[in-house]
């Protein structure tokens, strides 16, 4: 069963927002293969081939997985506000 798209959708957006992980984030090489991955898949999708469906959720977890590690990198400000 071909993915929907809504799943294209969200591939999309996570790709979009792994390439915009900064160079200095301990995340952005595991960003960058990962991304190559989910462009890949999506050439794939576009070309008319299926992939499976464990693939693409896999991919999508991971996506998460990596933004919110590279969100916890963030410093909050306000905290350093208080304390500088």
């Amino acid at each position: 069963m071909p993915p929907d798209n809504q799943q294209l959708e969200l591939l999309q957006l996570l790709a979009s927002r792994l390439e915009r992980l900064s160079a200095d984030s301990t995340w952005s090489h595991r960003a960058s293969g990962l991304r190559g991955n989910m462009l890949k898949v999506l050439e794939e999708i576009a070309s008319g081939r299926q992939v499976d469906e464990a693939r693409l959720a896999l991919l999508v977890d991971k996506g998460f997985e990596i933004l919110r590690n590279a969100a916890m990198e963030i410093p909050d400000l306000e905290a350093l506000r208080k304390n500088g």
